[in-house]
């Protein structure tokens, strides 16, 4: 895994790609995008083809993808972003080196599709711009690595470890390692990486980046993930709730806003160092919480890690020290200082996800919303009046509820558009009815032998 990641800094070129793939003798080229929910596709292309794919004339038909369009108007082009290209660090099973690059999704007009997760990003990332903005995020992901058994993942952990446990209790330390060679071999920062509280469970955080770039690493890092276990014989899972009575696996998202250099966050006279930007940034994320849930926890699963009592948010506050609200400020200030949301778990579509939430705060910077004061005592033992009285609100309990709260926010929808929006519904709602209509092992054992 030693191959370079990248390119020197500087817009990248066409010369600069094919250098690359005669350097590094690449064959096969994947042209990779994300669906609706955030899966990676991709179309592979033989050298042959590399001209046309870096011309972005490579074409797919958009009615196989879940969401995207009907039969009647199929064609599709992928846009390869060159800054994106990367040779993976393995070699394919017969030999030869293989690539990709990141594409965006256009018509055969020529214009951007209105369902492209990435290209919604870049737009409101276009929005922040005009107003002198970017935003930098780092996430910290949670997976759990389980033993496969005839072919099939089951729930069996590799190791009984716990929180920064180190080997030979944690078994997965060499899986781990492996992962983040692979990760900085396909241009990943790596800030830390460590075994996670529950057994089987790890946490690999990224370093800060702008925000596109940091999208793609969490759809990079999943498939980077899920490759390096599989080459050891195990499932790597990025489902939210996997094994009843331990901690699930969330993404706390660490944001920060720049103007140019300058990390618009930290104001050295503001209370708690925070500048009005910071304050009212949060105070977006608090308003649209409910309305963007099911975009950053999207499964039914989803909502058994949002329970009380695992370290998870359930509440709409935040604060300043406490790990229980949705938001929270770490300590450093300077240009580090940022907020963490809590509540994303990485099942999640990065693009989405970080497209709702950099709209609900920049509308809380427009608007002034105000968050109120931190909430600096642990909200899971506060009663149900002492929450009342400090006006603290809950995220949503499950999908369904989740998907009322973001089909009553105008902001998320107009965020999202009309085709992502109806399409994201229309999907999650299949899931639900689906999801209630099974009778589970839980119902059986409860009342089979009562009633």
């Amino acid at each position: 895994m030693a191959k370079s990641s990248g390119f020197a800094t500087g817009a990248v070129t066409k010369a600069h790609v094919f250098e690359r793939i005669e350097r590094e003798k690449v064959r096969f080229m994947r042209l990779q995008f994300t669906d609706i929910l955030g899966t990676i596709k991709n179309v592979e292309v033989a050298e042959r083809q590399f001209e046309q794919a870096l011309n972005g004339e490579v074409m797919f038909d958009g009615s196989s993808i879940e969401g995207f369009v009907r039969i009647e108007e199929s064609d599709m082009y992928l846009k390869p972003d060159l800054s994106t290209f990367r040779v993976f660090p393995w070699t394919a099973p017969t030999g030869e080196s293989v690539a990709r690059m990141i594409c965006d999704i256009h018509t055969p007009d020529g214009e951007p599709f209105d369902g492209c997760p990435r290209t919604t990003l870049k737009k409101v990332l276009a929005m922040a711009s005009i107003r002198g903005i970017s935003m930098k995020a780092g996430p910290e992901i949670e997976f759990f690595l389980f033993q496969m058994r005839n072919g099939v993942p089951t729930t069996a952990t590799n190791d009984a470890a716990s929180y920064f446990d180190l080997s030979p209790v944690d078994t997965g330390e060499d899986v781990r390692r492996e992962i983040v060679l692979a990760l900085q071999a396909m241009g990943s920062q790596v800030e830390a990486a460590h075994h996670e509280v529950a057994p089987g469970q790890h946490e690999i955080d990224l370093r800060y980046d702008d925000a596109l770039v940091a999208a793609d690493n969490i759809s990079t890092f999943r498939f980077v993930v899920k490759n390096v276990a599989a080459r050891h014989g195990l499932h790597a899972t990025f489902m939210p709730k996997p094994v009843y009575g331990i901690n699930g696996s969330g993404m706390h998202t660490h944001m920060s806003l720049f103007a140019g250099d300058d990390n618009i966050f930290f104001d050295s006279d503001g209370p708690m160092q925070l500048s009005p930007a910071c304050l009212y940034f949060i105070g977006g994320i608090l308003r649209h919480a409910k309305g963007f849930c099911a975009i950053t926890n999207p499964l039914v699963n989803s909502y058994k890690r949002l329970v009380p009592g695992f370290e998870a948010p359930t509440s709409v506050a935040w604060s300043e020290r406490n790990r229980s609200p949705l938001v929270r400020v770490p300590a450093a200030r300077g240009n580090a200082t940022g907020i963490e949301l809590r509540m994303p778990d990485p099942s999640c579509n990065p693009y989405l996800a970080l497209a709702v939430v950099l709209r609900a705060g920049l509308e809380g910077i427009e608007k002034q919303l105000d968050p109120g004061p931190p909430i600096n005592k642990n909200i899971f033992k506060m009663s149900h009046r002492e929450r009342r009285h400090l006006r603290i609100d809950e995220l949503p309990g499950n999908l369904s509820e989740a998907l009322d709260e973001l089909e009553k926010d105008d902001l998320v929808r107009e965020t999202l558009g009309d085709h992502l929006f109806e399409h994201f519904v229309e999907a999650k709602r299949e899931e639900w009815l689906d999801y209630i209509k099974h009778v589970s092992p839980w119902e059986v054992q409860r009342y089979l032998g009562i009633y």
